[in-house]
């Protein structure tokens, strides 16, 4: 608090001298003037100033107009108005001003000491808080990861984490970030195991989870409004980070129902999890029903291509009665304009399906461009521009316009992404398909450490390409990396974000269901 320098405006200034002392007791630096000319006189010539106290009714430039000059050099500097007036004309104009605080004259010396704790010592008070509450929530995140989880209080846990490192980053906590990374690596390794105990039987089962290939008929369909337009956006890439940064912005228009869970199948990777939502079907089951809509990895052309005519088939088989629906995918700004235009038509509809690429592609785009990984270097920033583009973007007026008239809106996606740092290195000739956080191929020779290996694909009703062709998939933070130019690969993928893997973060996805306000 030593270095804490006030300045005081007040043309009544001597009369303060109680409260100014016992200020000065406590460690404040107080500067007095006694009108706005010197007020602003001060701001210009003191770049130490941390506070400006503000009588409102000086005479000549009035606190008001002196507020005003002060915010337009220094827009960050808090600024507490001080006023005899409680008229709701002058606060509002106060308020509008953007002024961090008021006090009603006669101001007492707790008053102010008050005013200051909040403004100049809350940041401080909240990363002490912060800090503190984590240290105390430690060692119970510790033993339930230890504890023999199932899939629903895994959804817990990784809530709880995604939660605590959200409010750490908010609050610049900086001596927990490393504690907190340690822990979530520590939960990533055990849900590995779990994840490698239970998925085949979930499987062959069919139990365990909501999964990708019956999210529809269990999280969306049964919750379908029959009086408003309903609206399901993918949003590809989401993880649930990223959607509790998106949460206070979608707010301001929708009120948020239920936020829920399901996991996605593997591969976390939109080829196998976003056809699997659509169809309604397991990808083995989608090639055995429909062979003209599946390519395996290494056929050529989309592997995404045929999402509506999956969706419709999955709607005629779901409903008794004729659903009307529309299907758009964006994937660049002509198309996000064309949703933008089209969007009081597709509240016609009994349910429209929106898939945004636009996170998948900054993902990529992430791993190639040197400006993006400086703008996204980890996953706090990453959350920022995601927040960033949303806030900015045709969708969210879209979605603005659908509020407006009342529409039901769904949000989810198809997995999300893990920001790879451990490279695991894989052999197998030249079919192998070249995704980092799963392969699929022949002959292949890998650590066995550091996958999940199905050397039957129909156990996890995935297809196979050929007789002898087994997928791995990477756990944890791995990545796969052929011996060739191992050097070159490690550094030029490590700290990127991928998918097609085993991680809280790629599998347990959001879906949450919304109203207009």
């Amino acid at each position: 608090m030593d270095n804490i320098t006030i300045l005081w405006a007040d043309d009544e200034i001597d009369l303060l001298k109680p409260q100014i002392m016992f200020l000065e007791k406590r460690g404040y630096d107080v500067i007095t003037v006694t009108n706005g000319h010197d007020a602003l006189e001060e701001c210009e010539d003191n770049n130490n100033i941390d506070l400006v106290f503000l009588d409102e009714s000086m005479p000549g430039l009035t606190g008001l107009e002196t507020l005003s000059k002060i915010k337009a050099d220094n827009p960050h500097l808090p600024v507490v108005m001080i006023t005899k007036n409680e008229a709701e004309n002058v606060m509002e104009e106060a308020l509008g001003s953007q002024i961090t605080d008021y006090l009603i004259k006669p101001v007492n010396p707790n008053q102010i000491l008050l005013t200051l704790k909040k403004i100049v010592d809350n940041k401080r008070l909240v990363r002490e808080k912060t800090s503190s509450d984590y240290q105390q929530e430690f060692r119970q995140i510790f033993m339930e990861i230890n504890s023999g989880l199932n899939y629903e209080e895994w959804v817990d846990v990784y809530r709880k984490i995604i939660n605590w490192e959200i409010k750490i980053d908010e609050s610049n906590s900086t001596a927990m970030w490393d504690i907190l990374a340690d822990q979530k690596r520590e939960a990533n390794a055990a849900f590995s195991k779990f994840i490698v105990k239970n998925y085949l039987p979930w499987i062959k089962q069919n139990e365990g989870p909501v999964m990708s290939n019956n999210l529809l008929r269990s999280k969306v369909f049964p919750k379908l409004s029959n009086e408003e337009p309903n609206i399901l956006l993918l949003l590809d890439n989401l993880r649930y980070d990223q959607w509790k940064m998106l949460e206070p912005i979608f707010s301001e228009f929708f009120r948020i129902e239920e936020e829920d869970f399901f996991y996605s199948i593997l591969p976390t990777s939109t080829q196998y999890s976003r056809n699997a939502i659509f169809a309604g079907m397991m990808p083995a089951e989608i090639e055995k029903h429909y062979p003209q809509w599946w390519k395996n990895d290494n056929d050529e052309g989309g592997k995404n291509l045929h999402e509506h005519d999956l969706l419709a088939e999955l709607i005629d088989r779901t409903f008794r009665k004729e659903v009307k629906f529309d299907y758009a995918k964006v994937t660049n700004a002509y198309h996000a304009k064309q949703l933008n235009d089209n969007i009081h038509n597709y509240l016609h509809n009994d349910l429209t399906v929106i898939v945004y690429n636009f996170i998948d592609m900054l993902s990529h785009a992430r791993t190639e461009m040197e400006v993006l990984k400086e703008l996204a270097g980890d996953e706090k920033a990453y959350r920022s521009l995601t927040r960033s583009w949303f806030e900015n973007s045709q969708l969210w007026t879209a979605l603005q316009t659908a509020a407006e008239h009342g529409a039901r809106l769904f949000v989810t996606t198809d997995h999300g992404t893990i920001r790879v740092n451990t490279p695991s290195k894989v052999i197998g000739d030249r079919d192998t398909t070249t995704n980092l956080r799963y392969k699929v191929g022949k002959n292949l020779q890998y650590e066995r450490r550091d996958v999940l290996d199905v050397r039957d694909p129909k156990e996890a009703k995935l297809p196979r390409p050929n007789v002898s062709s087994t997928f791995i998939f990477a756990k944890e933070d791995k990545y796969f990396l052929y011996p060739n130019n191992y050097n070159y690969y490690n550094n030029y993928y490590r700290n990127t974000f991928q998918h097609g893997g085993i991680s809280l973060e790629e599998m347990i996805c959001p879906v949450v269901r919304m109203n207009a306000r």
